[in-house]
């Protein structure tokens, strides 16, 4: 693993078209991996899901072919929501390789793991198929992304200790989460001696931006340092953390992140407890008391994510107007993914009598879809 720990993801890449997330602006990305190699940094990360397979694409235009192999190191992913039978399994990572414009993965994750997705993994062969690449020499480490709990995750390591690396959700306003479960995760990964790499350190860039008075608190004891500053250092500060992955868009993104990643320093005692009253001034905005039971969904008649949508809204809170293309993108994946809208609410009121806040469901329900849909 690169000794620095700044990693280049390329979820998020600077767009031709705004409109189309496959036309990507390979110029300005030639000039960000440009200066990103340049200040000593080597970890990419794609994955065939991203830009709809571009993102590999303009990895083998943007590096591969123009830097020798030894001077990069590229992490793909077998997306099991993408390919599910144990026959597309050869044709998939071998596309991969093409697409990438590499004869091997330095890393190779299985993508995205929970429970479901293990048990899809065991039955078409997967946690094999991939064992059976490294042993060709396609692949030099293998691991996962995940999201689920900690407990999902401490069964997967037990049973599966050959795996050598968890990439996990994991920020600052995470860290305490009852759903993520970051810190929580964190742990289990340090009981069972597996290194991690963070992905959305700065929360789909949410943490880029903050409550005025959040970010009165963190300019006070660090002027000159940005916001998403403070999140990516927070996560590569812990000691188990190999690499923090940075989706960057911007040439601007990528200087703000080099200026403090290239000669990294962990925060300090003072600067935790700055961050600590920030994150709760964030917290504190939230505006739905939701508790994520769930109890309100398991009898929805239109499989309406009540709770999700519900968190949604307290991100939007929490981190202001700016933060709401990103929330909606959170929303129109929920809908991708099939879960009912807001604006399908039919009113019957079930989910009212299970709520033990006693939250007004149906008219939150509403200013979900005004304000997402």
């Amino acid at each position: 693993m690169d000794a620095k720990k700044l990693g280049f993801g390329l979820m998020r890449l600077p767009l031709l078209d705004a409109s189309d997330t496959t036309k990507i602006d390979h110029e300005t990305v030639n000039g960000m991996v440009d200066a990103f190699l340049d200040a000593g940094f080597t970890y990419f990360d794609t994955a065939a899901p991203y830009h709809g397979s571009h993102s590999e694409t303009a990895f083998r235009e943007c590096v591969a072919k123009r830097y020798p192999r030894e001077a990069y190191t590229v992490t793909d992913k077998l997306s099991l929501f993408m390919v599910s039978e144990a026959d597309k399994l050869e044709g998939f990572f071998a596309d991969q390789l093409t697409r990438c414009g590499v004869d091997y993965f330095d890393y190779y994750l299985l993508h995205a793991m929970n429970r479901e997705r293990v048990e899809l993994a065991e039955r078409i062969g997967a946690f094999d198929f991939v064992a059976e690449k490294k042993a060709q020499g396609k692949i030099r480490h293998i691991g996962f992304s995940f999201h689920d709990s900690a407990e999902v995750l401490d069964e997967i390591l037990t049973k599966y200790p050959w795996m050598e690396i968890v990439q996990l959700q994991l920020n600052y306003i995470d860290w305490e989460d009852a759903d993520i479960q970051s810190r929580a995760c964190y742990e289990v990964c340090v009981k069972h001696g597996k290194p991690v790499i963070v992905m959305e350190p700065v929360k789909g860039g949410l943490l880029a931006s903050a409550a005025p008075e959040a970010e009165a608190l963190l300019r006070a004891e660090q002027p000159a340092l940005s916001t998403a500053s403070w999140a990516i250092r927070f996560a590569a500060s812990l000691e188990n953390v190999v690499m923090v992955l940075s989706g960057m868009s911007t040439p601007g993104q990528m200087a703000d992140n080099l200026s403090y990643m290239r000669d990294f320093r962990p925060l300090t005692e003072a600067e935790r407890a700055a961050l600590a009253g920030a994150a709760e001034i964030i917290k504190s905005k939230e505006t739905i008391a939701c508790t994520a039971c769930r109890y309100c969904v398991e009898g929805c008649p239109q499989k309406i994510s009540i709770p999700e949508y519900f968190k949604m809204m307290n991100n939007l809170s929490k981190f202001g107007p700016d933060s709401l293309d990103s929330v909606k993108g959170s929303y129109t994946l929920a809908l991708n993914s099939g879960k009912g809208k807001a604006s399908d609410c039919v009113g019957c009121g079930q989910c009212e009598g299970q709520c033990p806040q006693r939250l007004p469901i149906i008219e939150l329900l509403r200013g979900v879809a005004d304000t997402l849909e």
